[in-house]
């Protein structure tokens, strides 16, 4: 079925809205559980989506990418976290780093069920079961694409936290260069191609749990 750009936004933006602010926020909570402050200061550790929208990343970037056809690619303003301060700040960059795409995880289940029930959802089942497919794949991107182990997305996080020091330290070092390298990947097609097996193994245990 073919959608009018207006209806591609409508169907869009409540998911990418939500996957968004959701992962940010879980990295705040997990911070502030693990003991870093930092994010609650800066009033970041909320489910106010203000607080975490980045006009050209939350909102250009994906209805580019959306309409281009390609793999959905944006950002939110990144939560404050001072790693140092953690409880243990090699092991728990680990847990903290995780939130996000745990959030994620989480989010893209969530939309499942809805999906299964929206048959029972009268006038508001057609509606809802795209948003709900949005949803799922939205939150299923955004989960893969943050577990690539490159610095400074979540998978880069995790990386160092699991290396010994003395690999973590170089590693981290790529964190410089992180953003620039994501883009040419994505820009070459390369991104899509290695995300794409990973995505698609994902939908189908949730197809395979929720179908």
């Amino acid at each position: 079925m073919e959608f009018t750009l207006l209806q591609k936004i409508s169907i869009y933006a409540l998911p990418v809205i939500f996957a968004i602010t959701v992962h940010e926020a879980a990295h705040g909570y997990a911070a502030r559980y693990f003991g870093d402050m930092t994010a609650a200061a800066a009033g970041r550790i909320t489910l106010n989506p203000l607080k975490h929208i980045d006009p050209i990343g939350t909102l250009l970037v994906p209805a580019f990418t959306m309409l281009a056809g390609g793999i959905l690619f944006g950002w939110a303003k990144p939560v404050p976290v001072d790693f140092s301060r953690l409880h243990n700040p090699k092991r728990d960059m680990l847990w903290v780093a995780a939130a996000g795409p745990a959030s994620n995880l989480v989010m893209a289940v969530l939309w499942a069920i809805a999906l299964s029930f929206s048959a029972n959802a009268g006038q508001f089942a057609v509606p809802l079961a795209y948003m709900a497919q949005a949803g799922i794949m939205i939150n299923i991107v955004l989960m893969v694409l943050n577990l690539l182990p490159l610095p400074p997305l979540d998978g880069g996080r995790i990386a160092v936290s699991l290396l010994p020091h003395h690999l973590a330290v170089k590693f981290a070092e790529l964190e410089r260069y992180g953003f620039i390298i994501l883009i040419v990947l994505l820009f070459t097609g390369i991104l899509s191609q290695i995300m794409q097996p990973f995505i698609a193994g994902s939908l189908r245990v949730l197809s395979w749990l929720f179908g």
